[in-house]
């Protein structure tokens, strides 16, 4: 059994689709971010980084793992599923991964901040985060011009990526002229594994609910 201490956000969604697709039971134990329950004495035990997502797996003598690329590793691995064995195919996988992480992820995240967050919009901010989310994106669209998916076949690189990419809209980031990251996107998200995870704690419609979201982000990031 996995504990799973997660979040609405994208990178809790990641490890809940790939909890999904994987079929391993879990038990979902949602944090509540507004409230700071990430920053509280027994979670820094478990994430010292006080972020979500972090999973306990119990039945390795309560093994903590926390960062959402890490969690990925190590669920694939513990499995051997959505990750090639031979190192080059491996390699793969893992170079777009890394590519979600430190480039899709924390990019995007600033774009989400200074365009929906900030009581003031600073213009350069918005537009600088915007353009290099965009610019990712393009480098997205042509690997998936000449690869059904980002590691060649389905894997937990596009578990990572695809969270982010489906809320593009709330950066202010268009992707209609990408053809290849559009014809992606649907795909992923046609998965039902997905579809569950992305679930995971509650369902949320960004757009429905956008100023709960403004509201619960401006609070953890003040």
């Amino acid at each position: 059994m996995i504990d799973l201490y997660t979040a609405a956000t994208p990178n809790g969604w990641k490890v809940s689709i790939l909890l999904e697709e994987l079929e391993l039971p879990y038990e979902v134990k949602p944090l509540r971010l507004d409230q700071l329950e990430q920053k509280q004495e027994w979670f820094l035990r478990i994430n010292p980084n006080g972020r979500i997502p972090a999973i306990v797996d119990r039945a390795a003598d309560d093994f903590p793992v926390f960062e959402s690329g890490a969690i990925l590793l190590y669920l694939a691995e513990k499995t051997g599923r959505f990750l090639p064995q031979d190192p080059k195919g491996r390699s793969v996988v893992v170079q777009w991964l890394m590519f979600q992480m430190g480039g899709v992820g924390p990019m995007q995240g600033q774009a989400n901040v200074f365009t929906r967050y900030t009581p003031e919009k600073i213009e350069y901010a918005i537009q600088r985060y915007q353009n290099e989310t965009k610019r990712l994106y393009g480098v997205l669209d042509r690997r998936l011009s000449e690869s059904e998916y980002l590691g060649g076949d389905y894997s937990i690189a596009d578990m990572a990526t695809w969270p982010w990419v489906s809320i593009h809209g709330w950066a202010g980031v268009a992707i209609d002229d990408l053809p290849h990251l559009r014809r992606w996107l649907d795909a992923v998200g046609e998965r039902p594994a997905v579809q569950r995870g992305r679930s995971v704690p509650q369902p949320v419609d960004m757009q429905a609910r956008g100023q709960d979201v403004v509201k619960a982000a401006s609070k953890i990031l003040v």
